[in-house]
């Protein structure tokens, strides 16, 4: 055979055997993971990879997307712009996949105040609590406590004899209410008893107390006119009220480790110690209210700049201060393990959140009926609509 045939031929040859390697390198490969047989658009990644399963579960987790349709390029190194998609994608699907909504199926939003299940509650509603079961509502004006159930929204029991009641929180299988009087009143209720006249714990509060938290062991009030901050020892009973530093204290909360309050007068958020006294100042909105923790952050709602200020509470650095979004005189915040809500007294709205990345997701109007506080269950968020006397389940 001539050379130069034969040459061509052993090319002609060795460039089909290429061609051919290649075609089958280059198709999605089929591999086994726990059993099943998985097929991933990726051509670069065959089933022999080590790493073949677990890029599989990213991929089906919408954790990745690769860097083409048919490609994963599983060599490259990974910048850390990339590795922040990666990192936030992760924290989305975990929340999503990991929620009751997600479990009952309950992905949508109200758009509308005609998606919103209403309670009758009592007059004047001001701050609600669950815990974990019912929702606990502090009636302002008709001094009563309402129990609702949170599966069905159903008034259960009216609790009676807490005048001026508006803060609740849930601790110790107990209720604890605030009772907004001069001096200030604890009240408490045994949910395991027969509904009735709530117990007074103690009368000696600074006055005014609306905001109520719990650090594991005590129980700790905002005085709003008393310009201070009383923390109860249950057993046996003790108050100290703490005035060093205060205007007028509205909001509090317990972050793990220390509780903050927010001073609508100095239009800030305090730190304190175990003692109650101020070891952090962090300036905030004007008229700052009724925060809430979400794990990492502190979101505070100014009432009268219409903001919500975000706070990183390991530090107290501001990250974020957020408008508009339907924000309108906003008095109380919650979080849901996913979202936030924050409810606009003089918009008859909420406005929502991401709480991962501090996107908005919009507003939604609640009809006439000034909400004001607001909870989650976990299922649901609730807030109370003060003009008609109602209970939201949104």
């Amino acid at each position: 055979m001539n050379t130069s045939i034969r040459n061509r031929t052993m090319i002609l040859i060795a460039a089909m055997v290429i061609i051919t390697a290649a075609s089958t390198y280059m198709r999605a490969d089929t591999g086994t993971c726990g059993g099943a047989s998985i097929t991933l658009p990726f051509t670069d990644v065959p089933s022999g990879n080590v790493f073949f399963c677990s890029i599989a579960e990213a991929y089906f987790s919408a954790l990745t997307n690769g860097t083409s349709p048919t490609t994963y390029n599983p060599s490259d190194p990974v910048p850390r712009e990339q590795m922040a998609a990666f990192v936030t994608r992760t924290m989305d699907q975990s929340l999503k996949r990991g929620s009751r909504r997600a479990a009952l199926k309950q992905f949508w939003t109200p758009t509308s105040a005609d998606g919103l299940g209403l309670t009758t509650v009592g007059t004047n509603p001001r701050l609600v609590e669950s815990d974990g079961a019912d929702l606990w509502v502090a009636n302002n004006g008709s001094g009563t406590v309402s129990r609702v159930r949170a599966s069905d929204g159903k008034l259960l029991e009216t609790w009676t004899g807490a005048v001026g009641a508006y803060g609740v929180v849930a601790a110790k299988g107990l209720i604890f209410v605030t009772g907004e009087t001069t001096p200030g009143k604890l009240y408490q209720i045994d949910p395991t008893q027969t509904m009735g006249a709530v117990t007074t714990l103690t009368s000696a509060l600074g006055n005014s107390p609306i905001g109520i938290a719990f650090d594991g062991a005590r129980i700790w009030t905002a005085n709003f006119d008393g310009g201070s901050v009383s923390i109860v020892t249950l057993n046996p009973l003790n108050v100290t009220t703490v005035t060093a530093g205060f205007t007028a204290p509205v909001g509090i909360l317990y972050d793990g480790a220390n509780m903050w309050v927010t001073d609508q007068g100095a239009g800030k958020l305090f730190k304190l110690d175990s003692n109650g006294a101020i070891i952090q100042t962090v300036t905030v909105g004007d008229g700052p209210e009724f925060p809430v923790f979400d794990g990492t952050n502190i979101w505070v709602p100014n009432y009268f700049s219409s903001t919500v200020t975000v706070v990183r509470a390991s530090t107290g650095a501001v990250l974020a201060t957020l408008t508009g979004n339907g924000l309108n005189n906003p008095p109380t915040a919650a979080f849901d393990g996913e979202r936030i809500l924050v409810t606009n007294s003089s918009g008859n709205s909420v406005s929502l959140w991401k709480a991962s990345d501090l996107s908005p997701l919009g507003s939604v109007g609640t009809a006439p009926g000034m909400p004001i506080g607001a909870c989650s269950d976990g299922l649901n968020f609730w807030i109370t609509l003060q003009n008609p006397g109602k209970l939201a389940r949104f």
